[in-house]
């Protein structure tokens, strides 16, 4: 028989804290993915995960949380980065359109009859 997962063993009242954790690591494999449309629809997730938490953490989940936070600015990270490439990838688009645009625009220019004939 296999050892139990480790949110099974944990305390009760930090599975939430754990839920959280696991949480902040599939938004990192998401955002990693470029995943968007998934990342989004955690939100709802989020709040659900949060909506329930004392005010203050029992001091046991400490380092669950202290890790989920570096794994948040790990995720910010990687949205920047995707950012990034997608404004690379738009300017890189305007300007294509814009070199055919200026093609097209000369063949416009050009007359369709030869009125020297």
């Amino acid at each position: 028989m296999s050892p139990p997962a480790l949110h099974d063993t944990v305390e009760p009242q930090l599975r939430p804290y754990r839920a959280i954790h696991e949480h902040a690591e599939l938004e990192l494999e998401l955002a990693g993915r470029g995943d968007v449309e998934a990342l989004t629809a955690l939100g709802v997730r989020w709040q659900e995960l949060i909506a329930g938490l004392p005010a203050a953490p029992p001091p046991a989940a400490a380092q669950l949380l202290r890790d989920a936070r570096l794994i948040h600015e790990r995720t910010h990270i990687e949205l920047v980065r995707l950012r990034d490439l997608l404004v690379q990838d738009t300017a890189a688009n305007l300007r294509s359109r814009r070199a055919a645009d200026g093609y097209s625009g000369q063949l416009r220019r050009r007359p369709r009859l030869d009125r020297s004939a």
